[in-house]
């Protein structure tokens, strides 16, 4: 019996040595991780670290295309590329799907590719969703079809909700109600939420505690409110009448209202001292209390105000509304937790100021700067004499700063995070998520004396790094609650972060859009996460769809409010693809709401650099201060110029047409004042473009330098100030005496023009005209006129057609003699002249006869043709007829 004993003992041995490495083997989820947390953290650790990789990568346009230019990084793109094909081939083909990414045609490549990869996706995604059913124990086949009205609450399943008792033991499912099957408790709170475009005025209107008091704006409920006289005026003339009442108070409405109590606040020798940590109750023997009633509101208020210090946490919700909602508040002594109902007493937790602000009691928040704020917004309430453990935890310098680690650190305690993303508007609570809102605070006041006392130790006993921690909790409970406020520039700030280069007709969706979804959710009191995520609204600016269909097909899943309103996104994006196409930069440049970016003012600087040379450092030349002149067309008629072209305001060089040669410029830069050279160097840099390339006396020079007085850059850039008043009024006679002699010499010269007309005008009078030439010639016989040789070295002027009309009219006005005039006697003429041959006795025309004289006369001894075929064209010429004709007649 004892060896069966002993043989049952050792083969039961065995079996638990058997037993436990194949639970171990079976514990074991892959090769190198115990289970799927394990797995999931190492994933999520890997998929960032990809996206961070991926986001500083060059973006998509002219940056890509400029580092694609260069061979080494095409190069690394293909390799790459190939390597992520390799893996996505791989992928799908443990799939089962079909996985030839790198064997396709190169014209219908990339759209086979996107198929394949939409395809697989399809496939492997919902496989996910069949085994996460499974794991869940849901079977889809076996759900009873219902209506939507009737859907039973969804199963939230994520890392926040699953709680792992131990490695061996299966983790525990907690089933939450959804977000949608919550009533929106905005609707019972006596106060409407102020979602307006407005500033934030803050609530409180009794001010406990206090040193100063508090304005009359907030104590005068009156002030605030419609007066009840105000009735019946106007709306328009109400609003002037605000107005006018609020412009009073403004500096009031906006302060902090225990600024002056913060500033004057001083830390006694008891915080500031090494305490004695006070171990904490278990949790188990702690009583909890939750409060939802003003009665009970009124018992705690007491409670804490007889306390020396109390630890405060709150939970808050985002999703569902616009500002946000303070859903519940821990609040933790050392005897006691309590967990206040924030929704139920929203208008009632203002009592709780008079335990918050008062300057005895330490208040011990972890994370405090959203709590501060969210405490003015929902509650009016303010928070004196506050003690930040996270400032404390960067003080000291762990290893990490989270409530999370600070529990296990101090007090051995793991946080369970399942509920940290939860709903906290579900009423009731569940007891889970009770005990997890308690744990909060259960442990703060003793890590706050842990860390106290860490703090003097980590300093060798001295109070001074204890003191800044202090003052730093002091400087986040003087921080003041900002509303959003929606601006025309809003939506820059967005796709900055973004970081989305966008053409015009995509930034103006992209602003049309974000417009649009800030005024619905200030409408709905809706979060802009829930009208419309960023993803989404940046798909559809960027897809610009000329369908409604196309802004659903952005959406997945679609946003009730974007299916709802989708002809209206609609509108919005045909606006947006009526504007001119063009780049991002351009049109930045163009937009007037846009402030010019300022350079930042570098003070290391190169003699030969003028990119950084701003207007202001020029100094400003003015028109009236230089000369101007008309451009010439001769250099040689320069000096007959008139004065008088100097009042004119533009700046003009003397224009001179050369070919051969350069242009003589006179170096009189000594006597040339400031602006007129400055102008010159102007002028010469546009004739030489490499100008700016070489060395020159007005190099680029710091304003730092420019207004030291030490510096002697100081003393050459100033000294046209220090020019004494003597040499400016030597410089302004000098200018007044040089425009005096040209204005002389050009008198002169307009009275040496008038001279020379006259004596001109003067010599035409004596001269005949042609009809007087000819008359003189009838007179004297048909005698042949003579050219009357003219002195030497003199020639007659050739009159202009207006001299020659102003010499002709005074000759009209007197009428020639009647008895001068006589009418030609042709008989007397020679009209041999016109016959080409010797005079006979017979005038009768015989063309017969004509034609033989002709042939007679026909170019004889080398002479030309005979002159006597007058008038007539030498196309028609008679010749001689081959029919033998006898008269030739000309031809036609």
């Amino acid at each position: 019996m004892a060896s069966s004993k002993s043989n049952i003992s050792t083969n039961t041995g065995l079996r638990d040595t058997t037993s436990d490495t194949n639970d171990e083997e079976k514990d074991e989820l892959c090769p190198g991780f115990k289970d799927v947390d394990a797995f999931v953290k190492y994933g999520l650790g890997a998929v960032l670290s990809a996206t961070k990789a991926s986001a500083a990568l060059p973006q998509t346009g002219d940056e890509y295309d400029f580092y694609r230019s260069f061979p080494g990084f095409q190069e690394f793109c293909e390799s790459q590329g190939d390597k992520l094909l390799h893996c996505m081939s791989q992928i799908m083909q443990h799939h089962g799907c079909r996985s030839h990414m790198r064997d396709q045609n190169k014209l219908t490549g990339l759209e086979e590719r996107f198929d394949l990869v939409v395809d697989s996706n399809d496939v492997i995604l919902e496989r996910v969703g069949i085994l996460l059913d499974e794991a869940d124990g849901v079977n889809r086949s076996q759900q009873p079809v219902m209506p939507a009205g009737f859907q039973p609450p969804k199963i939230v399943v994520s890392s926040w909700n699953r709680k792992g008792t131990g490695s061996g033991s299966r983790s525990e499912m907690f089933r939450l109600l959804h977000a949608k099957n919550v009533a929106r408790p905005q609707l019972k709170f006596k106060e409407k939420v102020d979602n307006s475009n407005t500033p934030f005025i803050p609530k409180i209107f009794i001010k406990p505690n206090a040193i100063k008091p508090l304005p009359c704006y907030f104590t005068n409920k009156q002030i605030r409110k419609q007066r009840p006289e105000d009735l019946d005026v106007p709306a328009a003339l109400a609003d002037f009448i605000h107005q006018q009442r609020t412009q009073e108070h403004i500096e009031d409405m906006f302060a902090h209202p225990y600024q002056y109590e913060l500033d004057h606040l001083t830390i006694p020798e008891s915080l500031l001292s090494k305490p004695e940590p006070q171990m904490y109750k278990p949790v188990a023997e702690t009583k909890c209390s939750f409060i939802d009633t003003l009665e009970d509101l009124v018992a705690l208020n007491e409670k804490l105000c007889k306390l020396s210090e109390f630890a405060v946490d709150l939970e808050h919700h985002s999703y569902r509304s616009f500002l946000g909602l303070t859903s519940l508040m821990q609040v933790s002594t050392r005897e006691e937790d309590f967990i206040i109902d924030t929704l139920e007493l929203r208008s009632e937790m203002y009592i709780l100021n008079e335990a918050f602000t008062d300057p005895a009691i330490v208040k011990v928040f972890h994370g405090a700067d959203s709590d501060i704020e969210w405490l003015q917004r929902d509650f009016g309430l303010y928070v004196v004499r506050l003690f930040d453990t996270h400032q404390a935890s960067r003080a000291l310098n762990l290893a990490r700063h989270s409530l999370d680690h600070l529990l296990t650190h101090f007090c051995n305690v793991s946080s369970d995070k399942r509920y940290q993303l939860a709903d906290w508007r579900i009423r009731p609570l569940p007891d889970e998520m009770v005990q997890y809102a308690r744990t909060d605070t259960h442990y703060l006041l003793y890590i706050y004396d842990c860390v106290r006392a860490q703090l003097l130790d980590f300093n060798h006993g001295q109070p001074g790094l204890l003191q800044c921690v202090w003052n730093k909790s002091k400087d986040i409970s003087l921080k003041k609650y900002v509303k959003p406020i929606f601006t025309e520039e809003s939506y820059l700030e967005l796709q900055r972060k973004q970081k989305r280069s966008f053409n015009t007709q995509q930034l103006t969706a992209f602003r049309l859009l974000f417009a649009w979804r800030d005024k619905l959710a200030r409408q709905e009191d809706e979060s802009t996460g829930y009208i419309l995520p960023t993803h989404m609204m940046i798909k559809i600016s960027e897809e610009l769809p000329k369908e409604p269909q196309g802004i659903i097909a952005c959406c997945n899943p679609i946003p009730p409010l974007v299916r709802q309103q989708v002809n209206e996104l609609h509108l919005l994006v045909q606006q947006a693809r009526e504007m001119p196409l063009l780049k991002a930069e351009i049109a930045a440049q163009k937009k007037k709401g846009l402030t010019p970016i300022k350079k930042p003012e570098v003070t290391l600087f190169g003699p030969h650099d003028t990119s950084r040379v701003s207007e202001s450092d020029l100094h400003p030349v003015s028109s009236d201060e230089l000369p101007v002149k008309q451009g010439m067309l001769f250099s040689d008629d320069e000096h007959e110029m008139d004065a008088d072209v100097e009042k004119t305001s533009d700046l003009m060089a003397a224009a001179t047409i050369t070919l051969f040669e350069e242009v003589k410029t006179t170096n009189n830069q000594e006597s040339l004042p400031v602006a007129q050279m400055k102008a010159r160097r102007i002028l010469e840099s546009f004739e030489n473009p490499f100008r700016m390339y070489l060395p020159s006396s007005d190099v680029h020079i710091s304003k730092n330098a420019k207004f030291d007085p030490s510096s002697k850059i100081f003393e050459i850039s100033k000294r046209w100030k220090l020019q004494s008043i003597e040499q400016q009024q030597k410089e302004m006679e000098a200018k007044r005496k040089v425009k005096q002699e040209a204005k002389e010499h050009a008198k002169k010269a307009s009275e040496e023009r008038n001279k020379a007309k006259q004596s001109y005008q003067e010599s035409l009078q004596n001269v005949a005209t042609v009809r007087q030439q000819a008359a003189e010639s009838v007179k004297g016989g048909a005698k042949k006129r003579e050219r009357i040789a003219s002195e030497v070295g003199e020639s007659t002027p050739k009159p202009s057609k207006k001299l020659m009309k102003s010499a002709e009219k005074p000759q009209k006005t007197e009428p020639p003699p009647q008895d001068s005039f006589k009418p030609f006697d042709y008989s007397q003429s020679d009209l041999k002249v016109f016959a080409g041959a010797k005079s006979k006795d017979n005038t009768q025309f015989d063309p017969n006869r004509q034609a033989h004289d002709f042939k007679k006369k026909k170019i004889s001894k080398g002479q030309k043709s005979n002159p006597g075929a007058g008038g007539r064209s030498m196309s028609f010429l008679a010749g001689k007829s081959d029919r033998g004709f006898r008269h030739n007649w000309p031809k036609r």
